[in-house]
């Protein structure tokens, strides 16, 4: 399986990266802000912080009612994808910049190297449906 870059076009699919659009065509004198997602339904939060040390996973989860961020803070990991209704057909991202899933976006993480940190942020309360795989997905390198 290939690595890919995360761009926002390969990764329309899945989800949206968190990047400021057109920031270099903006005043450089003051601060920009841009809401990145907004949800309707108030539900309520909670941030995470994941040391991902597997180098492998047997699994993928999804979170039928709850988007998710992926923010990476040290280290290099893997973010393996699948469309909800292509749970098979998984593609693999190097995670080097953040993102945010859609609702029911299967994925898994792994580690590059001894461990990798990440900064999560999902409803406070998350539904996690599991896929076993019958097969191993991992660090490719």
């Amino acid at each position: 399986m290939k690595i890919k870059r995360i761009t926002k076009t390969n990764f329309r699919r899945y989800g949206w990266v968190i990047e400021y659009p057109d920031k270099n065509k903006k005043s450089e004198k003051h601060n920009l802000f841009r809401i990145v997602l907004k949800e309707s339904a108030s539900r309520g939060w909670r941030i995470a912080y994941l040391i991902v040390r597997d180098k492998t996973i047997r699994r993928l989860e999804h979170h039928p009612h709850s988007f998710e961020s992926f923010e990476p803070i040290r280290g290099k990991s893997l973010l393996f994808v699948s469309a909800e209704n292509l749970p098979k057909k998984i593609e693999c991202f190097l995670l080097d910049r953040p993102i945010i899933l859609k609702k029911k976006i299967w994925h898994g993480i792994v580690a590059q190297g001894k461990e990798a940190e990440v900064k999560l942020t999902e409803n406070a309360e998350v539904k996690c449906v599991t896929l076993p795989l019958g097969f191993p997905l991992g660090n490719m390198v």
